[in-house]
């Protein structure tokens, strides 16, 4: 089964990708490599906000990343058409807004790692990096940056 495929099957639906924030571009790709630019945690109803270990659990960051990761499939798929050419997903950068001492940013970052694997299944597999920071843009939970191996 293709990605595309995967995600019907699985009901997921894209959100539309999101407009620069700044002066950057969402997606540069340099060879094989595509690079993504950071996007932050957001559904329909706008950016979901808060600080993990605080007002929000690990169970709503974990969300907040999945939501982050559905995301950055629509920006791959804005910048490559479709997600079938996607070769593998080479790694990802996750950033946690938490309280000082949090020591559960994997298992927020596992949200966004996990959907990686229902979506591309072994190519979904990551080198990753889950970080815990005091703030992030717009006070989202999360925020979530990507690279990612093209046919």
């Amino acid at each position: 089964m293709t990605p595309e495929e995967r995600l019907v099957a699985l009901g997921l639906v894209l959100p539309p990708p999101p407009a620069p924030g700044g002066n950057y571009l969402p997606a540069r790709q340099a060879g094989p490599l595509l690079f993504l630019a950071g996007v932050i945690s957001s559904d329909e109803n706008g950016v979901l906000t808060g600080k993990i270990g605080a007002e929000r659990s690990v169970d709503e960051g974990r969300l907040a990343a999945r939501r982050c990761a559905l995301t950055h499939l629509a920006v791959i798929r804005q910048a490559l058409g479709t997600l079938d050419r996607v070769e593998h997903i080479v790694s990802v950068n996750g950033y946690v807004n938490a309280v000082t001492g949090f020591p559960d940013s994997p298992q927020v970052i596992n949200g966004a790692s996990d959907l990686l694997v229902e979506v591309f299944g072994e190519a979904g597999r990551h080198a990753r990096a889950a970080i815990g920071v005091t703030a992030l843009p717009r006070h989202a939970m999360v925020e979530l940056q990507m690279v990612v191996s093209v046919r």
